[in-house]
């Protein structure tokens, strides 16, 4: 009976409630940043200079325990203890602690802190590039709520702008910086519902291309999303869930490079030996599709065991990560005319080891990027309100139990009964 209890006085605070209507408007989001600004600038003194580049470095899932065991684990293969070891970040002259919520959600996704990192503005669950006024899955209410991004602004400055990412270059985290979307999973039209067609929406590979035409680099996953439903893929051309998915059957990457201005050069390349053989002094757009869906494990696989890569060969073959990440942005954006870039480089570490991977990427920046700023964030680490200890509602789509609402893994408390995790409904919280 305690137990029932509990949950009755639970499910009424985590309950789907309205949005505040002022939480909608973009402007509202904007002027509570500056006014955080303005008070920390009466606060201290501190550096006002205008950086010349940017690069953001951004770690899905990076919460303060997955830094905390990559900062030990790279010390203690350094031979050392490890918890007195510096991570790069650590180093950085301002570290400060982000809120990560959506409008409409507690523990947010990819997608809403994506807009919120890139556009200034919160947002809904699930909804990329617009504000809070836009509900997942309408397509109808996305028309006047499209939110712009930094990269945005800093093509419109006259920068050079690229994207870097481990996973797909249609995927929620990117793709705030040049898509608005109802829903951060309509990566090709093949993928929306006739209702969203019929109405007009564009999915986010054709954004990719059409909505900012001059990114100078775009290197990522997410092939399938860019060629005709059921063209074969040209690394895995008998593997039919590798096959093309647009039903419009227009080829993306040629759309890409149709798209670019008479005299200038750009390449698609898809295999590390093809980056490495251009002359990127001669480049003036580079767009990389490195898989056809995304590497497995959703993140990049160098540092993971051998046996569970499931087969990908990202290390030192077909997959130029770690390679494009630097050469191509040394190679194409820091010979531009104009102010070199901001970069975007979206990195999903998902266990500390690919945590440290990230941390060593501004020391490969550095000799590349003067008088810049560099930003290492985290993304994200059930509906809003709910209590901490309290149960999400929602059921695990794992194994169909309940769950507390706010977790990272298995602490004290946790046992397994009869072989299963235990139904956390009759614990008192």
């Amino acid at each position: 009976m305690k137990a029932l209890l509990l949950l009755l006085l639970l499910a009424p605070l985590c309950a789907p409630s309205l949005i505040p209507e002022r939480e909608k408007d973009p402007e509202f989001w904007r002027g509570q940043a500056q006014q955080t600004l303005r008070e920390a600038l009466r606060l201290q003194r501190l550096n006002q200079n205008v950086a010349k580049n940017l690069i953001l470095f951004l770690g899905d899932g990076m919460g303060v325990s997955t830094v905390t065991a990559a900062r030990i684990l790279k010390g203690q293969l350094q031979n050392r203890k490890g918890e007195e070891s510096l991570l790069e970040m650590d180093k950085f002259p301002y570290v400060a602690l982000a809120k990560t919520y959506n409008t409409n959600a507690q523990v947010p996704d990819s997608a809403g802190t994506a807009t919120a990192y890139l556009c200034g503005v919160k947002a809904n669950e699930g909804t990329v590039g617009v504000s809070a006024g836009v509900t997942r899955d309408r397509c109808n209410t996305t028309k006047g709520q499209e939110v712009t991004s930094i990269l945005r602004w800093a093509k419109d400055g006259g920068k050079a702008v690229g994207i870097v990412t481990t996973t797909r270059v249609t995927h929620a985290t990117p793709s705030a910086a040049y898509a608005h979307s109802a829903n951060r999973d309509w990566y090709s039209d093949g993928e929306m519902p006739p209702d969203a067609l019929e109405g007009g929406c564009k999915d986010i590979a054709r954004q990719l291309v059409e909505n900012i035409p001059d990114i100078e680099v775009i290197l990522g996953g997410g092939r399938k999303y860019m060629f005709p439903k059921n063209a074969s893929d040209v690394e895995y051309p008998h593997e039919d869930k590798h096959r093309g998915t647009r039903l419009d059957r227009r080829d993306l990457v040629q759309a890409w490079h149709d798209a670019k201005p008479p005299g200038k050069v750009a390449k698609y390349v898809w295999h590390r030996r093809d980056l490495l053989a251009l002359n990127l002094s001669r480049v003036d757009f580079l767009l990389g599709c490195w898989w056809p869906f995304w590497p497995p494990g959703h993140t990049f696989s160098c540092g993971i065991p051998a046996a569970n890569r499931k087969g990908f060969t990202s290390c030192n073959t077909k997959s130029p990560y770690r390679t494009s990440r630097t050469v191509a942005t040394k190679g194409v954006l820091s010979r531009t005319s104009t102010p070199v870039p901001p970069g975007d480089e979206m990195e999903k570490p998902r266990a500390p080891k690919l945590t440290w991977h990230l941390d060593d990427a501004p020391g490969q920046f550095s000799a590349a990027f003067q008088d810049g700023s560099y930003l290492a964030l985290p993304d994200h680490f059930f509906p809003r309100g709910c209590p901490p200890p309290g149960l999400a509602p929602m059921q695990s789509d794992v194994d169909r139990k309940p769950f507390t609402s706010i977790l990272y893994g298995n602490g004290p408390g946790y046992k397994i009964v009869a072989g299963e995790r235990e139904n956390v409904s009759a614990v008192d919280f």
